[in-house]
């Protein structure tokens, strides 16, 4: 069989997992689909991934995107870089010791949360606080707290942004003008940051999301409800496909 056949084959027994992704998340639904390959063990530990090219090809990113992708798994451990002519991307066995205890940690928080039903009320919630907030307009002191709330991620070290980044949701919420919405948005974001606080920080992605917050606050003010449920539903998403790909 020759290297292409071969490539080809290696790409199509990953056909169930990838997919080409939405322009609006590309780094991180490509970071789902990827880790769902290395989880589900269609690529087995000490094989190598599909050639770059092919990757990006089927998902419909750049390389740039799908080695941004690649270089978090290997700061996660799960795969390996190899140079040379039979180099590659390659996935790393897993270990038959027991887990240690942050994974025990991980799993006892994840095995007592829904983790879709979750994800898809605070979606619903959001992108209906986002479209009330520009369909009603901001007062002036509206407007002030949602553009300090932005700020404030923008200006937020490392370890204060997730704090900061609730905040400026939680404040959207609030004003929506219905307490009732801004009450079951805490509840489930609570739950979406104890599920934020198993994965990693990955700057790429926060990068990307302070695009959207800006996006999201500009079409808030210009009044563009469709705009900024979108940009909204998009955002969620993008939250939504880290959390799968790293915890289901």
């Amino acid at each position: 069989m020759t290297d292409t056949a071969s490539e080809g084959d290696a790409v199509a027994r990953l056909n169930p997992v990838l997919r080409q992704v939405r322009a609006g998340n590309g780094f991180e639904e490509a970071l789902e689909q990827i880790l769902q390959v290395v989880r589900l063990g269609l690529v087995p530990g000490g094989e190598r991934l599909p050639p770059e090219r092919e990757l990006a090809e089927r998902m419909g990113i750049s390389r740039v995107t799908l080695r941004e992708v690649l270089k978090v798994l290997q700061d996660q451990g799960l795969v390996e870089a190899r140079r040379g002519r039979y180099g590659g991307t390659f996935v790393r066995a897993r270990p038959d010791t027991p887990a240690d205890g942050a994974e025990q940690e991980l799993r006892r928080r994840v095995a007592g949360v829904d983790i879709e039903d979750a994800l898809r009320f605070r979606e619903v919630l959001e992108v209906g606080a986002a479209g009330l907030c520009a369909s009603h307009g901001l007062t002036e002191e509206g407007t002030e707290r949602l553009l300090a709330a932005l700020a404030a991620t923008h200006d937020a070290p490392l370890q204060e942004y997730r704090r900061q980044d609730t905040l400026f949701h939680l404040t959207l919420c609030e004003l929506a003008g219905s307490p009732t919405l801004t009450a079951q948005y805490a509840a489930v974001r609570a739950t979406v940051n104890e599920l934020l606080d198993c994965i990693p920080l990955l700057v790429r992605n926060l990068e990307h999301s302070q695009q959207q917050h800006t996006a999201l606050v500009e079409a808030v003010l210009e009044r563009d409800a469709d705009s900024a449920r979108e940009t909204m539903r998009e955002h969620c998403c993008g939250t939504a496909a880290l959390l799968r790909g790293f915890l289901t």
